[in-house]
This record gives C-alpha cells, structure tokens and sequence, in this order.
C-alpha cells in the first residue's frame, strides 16, 4: 500500500468518525484470510467507505458502476481503492471476471444483491448475480447488515452525528442439493442470501423479507471458517 493510499484512507475514515457515531465491533468476525464474498444491503454510498475503512488491511474490493470513474471524487477514489466497475443493466462479463479473479486471489469481494440504493433502508428484492458469483468461486459467503444510516446528508447539513451500526451474521455456502441452477432456482437462492441479511437487521429495514427470516434455509448452509 502506498502513501497515497494510506494518507486517504485514513482520512476518510477520520472524517466518517467525525460525522458518525459507528458501532462496528462486530466487523472484528470477518475472517481475516481467504476468499469471502460480503453480502450486504445498500441504503446509500455510505456503506462503502465505512466498511472498506474497516476491513483494512484485509485486501478488498467491490462493484461500483462504470459511471463512477468519470465523477470527480469518486472517479480517483474507486481507482485507488481498486473498485470493478460494473455497467448496470446488461451481462458485464468483463466485471465477472475481474471480480473471479480478486476471489482466486484471496480478496473479500463486497457484494450489494440489490444492485441499487433503497435510501429508505428496507429492503429491496435480490438480484441472481451473487449466485453465480458463489457457484463459479466456490467461495464462502458472509452476511453483513448496515443501518442508521438513511438520514446521513440531512444530519450532516444539521451539524449532526449520524448513527451507523454493522451487523454481521454467520458464514455460509451455497447448497442447491444438485440441482440444475436455472433462473429460477437462482434466483430463489439469492432471496434466501437476502433472508440471511434481513435476519440481522430491525424489523423496520426488512422490506419484502419482513416475512423471510423464520424460514428454514433450503439452498444455503452455515459454514464454520478457520
């Protein structure tokens, strides 16, 4: 890591101290080797700094969209921090392959299965993608909650701080009992990823998985990583 890098890096994560209050002790129980595709709801783009921040200095990397690399800001920050970009609404095989290899490479790939922001926090169905991403890694795949969060820009023009918690819950894999993995079966696998993120947050953030956290996994299994 350069002294770019660490010199804005840890800037951000200053000034996100500065302006949140976060409470995320429990990012302590990421593995801290290996492959790991992260699995988390997106509210707004304050997930991102603050859970990279903190999964330093655990080689990482996630999906932005392609039109982040022409914004001014985010543009030089998603190439230092060696963000995919992904062009939204299409098979970016590109994409897929970069984000196969950060994996074969031992990186946590931080994945959104929402594929867009709620910015109410409840959440919103998942998409397919991760699932394909988990069969062809192999890689294992862990759960992470963000909330609070929602009202960031508001109370940051109100001079104030903004709660920010991260919840993470148990490691897991896919288990699709030898079934042929059509769209279908896909896609009900990544509704079962997005049961175990609405698991670890308040009933009020839980959107249409209100009613999906009692379930009995079918398509996924816990994992115990060393």
């Amino acid at each position: 890591m350069g002294i770019a890098y660490t010199l804005v890096t840890g800037t951000i994560r200053a000034l996100l101290a500065l302006t949140c209050r976060i409470d995320a002790a429990e990012m302590q129980r990421i593995p801290d080797k290996g492959p790991l595709i992260l699995v988390s709801n997106h509210i707004n783009s304050l997930e991102a700094p603050v859970v990279y921040t903190r999964l330093m200095p655990r080689p990482a990397t996630a999906f932005a969209k392609a039109e982040t690399w022409s914004h001014t800001l985010y543009g030089p920050l998603a190439r230092l921090w060696g963000a995919i970009p992904l062009h939204r609404g299409e098979a970016d095989a590109e994409a897929f392959r970069s984000a196969l290899d950060a994996l074969a490479a031992g990186k946590i790939l931080a994945v959104a299965p929402e594929g867009t922001r709620s910015h109410d926090g409840k959440l919103q169905q998942g998409l397919p993608g991760v699932v394909l991403l988990a069969e062809r890694s192999g890689a294992p795949l862990l759960p992470i909650a963000c909330y609070g969060h929602e009202h960031y820009r508001r109370n940051v023009g109100r001079l104030k701080r903004t709660d920010f918690h991260v919840r993470v819950g148990e490691p897991f894999a896919l288990d699709l009992g030898g079934k042929r993995a059509g769209r279908a079966l896909r896609q009900a696998a990544a509704d079962e990823i997005m049961a175990r993120i609405a698991a670890l947050l308040p009933p009020a953030y839980r959107g249409l998985y209100a009613d999906a956290v009692d379930r009995e996994p079918q398509l996924t299994r816990t994992l115990q990583l060393d």
